[in-house]
Order: C-alpha cells, then sequence, then structure tokens
C-alpha cells in the first residue's frame, strides 16, 4: 500500500513560480509516480517519471518548458516544479502513483495510489 501526501500548493500571480512537493510512504514497487491536476471538468495528466529498464521523465507537451518533474528517493520525495505559471494552471493538483506497466500514458485510469491534493490557484 502506497501513500502519497502533497503540499506546496497556494496562490501566485501569472508568471509566478511554485514547486508541488509529495511525500511517499508505504510498501510499494510502482511503475510511475506522477502528477495529475483537476479542474471542475476532468483529470488530466501533467507529468510523470517511469522507473522500468530505463528512468523515463514525461511532461504534457502543453507543459513542457514551464513543468518540471523530479524526484529524491532518498527523501522519498517527488516535485513538481511550475513556472511561468498561468490561470489556466489554476487547479488542484493531485499526486500519484501506478505499478503498471501502461503508467506512462499519464491516463488516470492506470494510477492506482491517489494523494488527497493541494490547490494551485494563479490570478491574472
Amino acid at each position: 500500500q502506497v501513500q502519497l501526501v502533497e503540499s506546496g500548493g497556494g496562490s501566485v500571480q501569472t508568471g509566478g513560480s511554485l514547486r508541488l512537493s509529495c511525500l511517499v510512504s508505504g510498501q510499494y514497487n510502482t511503475r510511475c509516480m506522477g502528477w495529475f491536476r483537476q479542474t471542475s471538468s476532468d483529470r488530466k495528466g501533467v507529468a510523470t517519471i517511469y522507473t522500468g529498464r530505463d528512468i523515463i521523465y514525461y511532461v504534457a507537451d502543453s507543459l513542457k518548458g514551464r513543468f518540471t518533474i523530479s524526484q529524491d528517493n532518498a527523501k522519498n520525495m517527488l516535485y513538481l516544479q511550475m513556472s511561468n505559471l498561468k490561470p489556466e494552471d489554476t487547479a488542484m493538483y493531485y499526486c500519484a502513483a501506478s505499478d503498471l506497466a501502461a503508467c506512462l500514458t499519464l491516463q488516470q485510469s492506470n494510477y492506482n495510489y491517489w494523494g488527497q491534493g493541494t490547490q494551485v490557484t494563479v490570478s491574472s
């Protein structure tokens, strides 16, 4: 079982930056550790780190250049660095983990474990 606890959300102005953190605990052997975000309409994948034969860092195409995903295994932490934030980045951000091989597709249905979320609000 995996427990995920997010932190670091808040309110910023357009162009600002935030770093989200996710503390990972419990017994797990995950393939992916990632971030999703949810607006009123749906939950979409933001970025993920796939650990298989290779380690693959994937960020959704629309967010490349502004968002970076990283991890610190010694601290059991997953991070999402967000820069040049825009009002459309406003959402609840979730940390998620998956032990499924298909997790690199960043579809929420392929993720087994979820945190409670942290709110990010970007004002113009």
